[in-house]
């Protein structure tokens, strides 16, 4: 059975202002339920231009959660069950790079996933899946990043390796040394197991990394602290919501398939065969995986 291609969606991920964006209509609150347990929040739906928008406070309203009790599967789940097609994940992140001072926004296209207190797949015993992530950020979601911050006049570097860390510490000067020698550029605690996860959910996914600070390692400046951090942030917050209203127009020229494949991800993914899959995990997957479990 082939489903109809889903119309286009924008799923938004970060702040819990960045839904103050003027021109938002049709704005409510609604609650998901997922079966991997309780997302960080209910869902802001809202209409920008004629497109549909949903956003997601990763932290939860108030900064409630940490990065490392983020419910990252209940949180794309429920942006899969939204009828979400896309997502753009803007994340605060230090700086490794003399040339990425705060203020600037980084349109990452690798990481290092350094997390290890996370529940990292949908996937597991009873129903087996290895997504690639060779390439685990959208191109055509970056390419749209790139063009509205140049419109935009913001200051930006397109690509670019996020060493994402577990947290919820910042960290000690060696480990920022040696995160500067593998060649990273940024740091952040909340963009993995996120991309993994909409990779499995077959979501095509774009990270706008905000830098904030320059880290430890910077002998000119202070070490990272919550405050400053904190006033960085709102400074990035009015790009931000700039970068969004920009992206959103690129909506209506969303491709029913996409290019890169990520909205079939799972096409070669799936290893379990039909006589070993445990249903209450199919069940569990109905909308992660629904686009192949209702062909098969």
């Amino acid at each position: 059975m082939t489903l109809p291609h889903p119309k286009p969606v924008l799923g938004i991920i970060g702040g819990s202002g960045l839904y103050e964006i003027d021109g938002l209509e049709n704005i409510r609150w609604e609650k998901f339920e997922s079966p991997f347990g309780e997302p960080s929040d209910d869902l802001l739906f809202g209409q920008l231009d004629g497109v549909q928008l949903v956003f997601l406070p990763r932290h939860g309203r108030g900064h409630r959660l940490s990065p490392s009790t983020i419910n990252y599967r209940a949180n794309i789940d429920i942006l899969k069950r939204a009828g979400v097609t896309d997502i753009i994940s803007l994340s605060a992140v230090g700086s490794f790079r003399e040339h990425l001072p705060p203020g600037t926004f980084v349109i990452v296209d690798q990481f290092i996933d350094r997390t290890f207190a996370r529940e990292k797949s949908f996937f597991g015993t009873g129903m087996v899946a290895h997504v690639s992530m060779a390439h685990p950020v959208n191109a055509r979601l970056g390419d749209w990043c790139q063009s509205a911050c140049e419109r935009l006049d913001i200051k930006m570097q397109r690509g670019g390796t996020y060493l994402v860390m577990e947290g919820p510490q910042f960290s000690t000067l060696a480990e920022s040394e040696l995160y500067r020698q593998w060649g990273c550029d940024v740091i952040g605690m909340t963009n993995m197991p996120e991309a993994k996860l909409a990779r499995e959910a077959e979501i095509p996914y774009c990270t706008v990394a905000m830098v904030t600070d320059f880290d430890c390692w910077h002998p000119e400046h202070d070490n990272v602290d919550v405050a400053a951090v904190i006033n960085v942030l709102t400074q990035n917050a009015g790009h931000a919501k700039e970068l969004v209203r920009a992206v959103a127009k690129k909506m209506n020229d969303r491709p029913a398939i996409c290019p890169s494949g990520d909205d079939r991800a799972l096409d070669t993914a799936l290893i379990t065969h039909d006589s070993a899959r445990e249903p209450t995990i199919l069940k569990k997957l109905d909308a992660v995986a629904g686009r192949l479990l209702q062909e098969t």
